[in-house]
Order: structure tokens, then C-alpha cells, then sequence
């Protein structure tokens, strides 16, 4: 028998020492989403390859609502990833990656020429300089799911079953 399941991810350009790569990544890490009567198949779920437990709190399993998992799912229309913008907006906290200024940390004050470059306000020499740098040397370091989807911060974690 086949088990319904749910598995949202998100597309996204990740800043690496090679420059930016384009990876997918589940939007909830090492978790996945089962619909099910769970008392019916829980030997046949423990049992699947990749599965090292179900999320519990003692020995109770917590079922998400439907209405949450549906929410979702409006949020993930298809099987596809959802592509994520890369959040370098005003305000955004960042490292750079490559070049001269490597390992040093600012703040995005604005993107220019086409989001190619961005404008920073980098703490050099104990003085705070605006500098442009590539895009591409940059690692955006305040990214949560939260900012990703304002959807996800109502959820409870309490109330997430899901398995890992």
C-alpha cells in the first residue's frame, strides 16, 4: 500500500565559497508529512528506509490538523519547489564569501544595477565604510522559514507529527 505523504521544499540561491549555487531544500529538514490512521500502519511506516523515528512527546504521536497541512499546500501548488527569493533587501544581515573582503560582516543598504551588485555597510578598520560588493560574494546570515513564509510562524511545533 502506498502512504500519502508531504514534503515541502524550497528553491534557492545559496552563497558558497565556489559563489552562489542553486539548491533545493526541504523546508522542514529531516521531517516529512504522513496522512494516515496511524493505529493501521505505524509498523509499516517505522519500517521504510530513511525513517528513524516519529516525532512524540512520551508515548503520545501529535497529528497536525488537516487545516494546517492544506495551508501548506496552497503555499506548494504543485510537486514542484517553491522558488524563494534570495532576501538580499534592505536591512538584510550578510557575510561576504570571496574577495578581498572575506569573512567580513554588513548590512545590505540597497541592490544595484539589476540586483548584480549591493550597496553594504561593512565595519572595516573599526570604522563603518559603504561598499559595493557582487552579489554573488554574499551569504545572507538572518534567514529563518519564518521570513521565508509568515504562514509557518502560526504553526505550534507542538502540534507537528511528522517523520524524520
Amino acid at each position: 500500500m502506498c502512504l500519502e505523504v508531504f514534503h515541502p521544499r524550497l528553491r534557492m540561491e545559496r552563497a558558497t565559497r565556489r559563489g552562489v549555487m542553486r539548491v533545493v531544500e526541504p523546508l522542514f529538514p529531516c521531517y516529512i508529512f504522513i496522512r494516515c490512521i496511524l493505529e493501521n500502519r505505524l509498523d509499516e511506516i517505522r519500517h521504510v528506509t530513511g525513517i528513524s523515528s516519529l516525532v512524540h512527546f512520551g508515548r503520545k504521536i501529535p497529528a497536525v490538523p488537516d487545516s494546517a497541512i492544506e495551508e501548506l499546500k496552497q503555499c506548494f501548488e504543485s510537486e514542484q519547489p517553491m522558488i524563494v527569493q534570495d532576501g538580499v533587501v534592505p536591512g538584510a544581515e550578510v557575510t561576504i564569501v570571496e574577495g578581498a573582503f572575506f569573512g567580513f560582516s554588513g548590512m545590505v543598504v540597497r541592490a544595484l544595477s539589476a540586483g548584480q551588485r549591493v550597496q553594504i555597510l561593512l565595519d572595516f578598520l573599526g570604522r563603518v565604510t559603504l561598499t559595493e560588493v557582487d552579489r554573488k560574494s554574499l551569504k545572507i546570515e538572518n534567514r529563518r522559514v519564518a521570513d521565508l513564509l509568515p504562514l509557518l510562524a502560526t504553526i505550534d511545533p507542538a502540534d507537528v507529527a511528522a517523520a524524520s
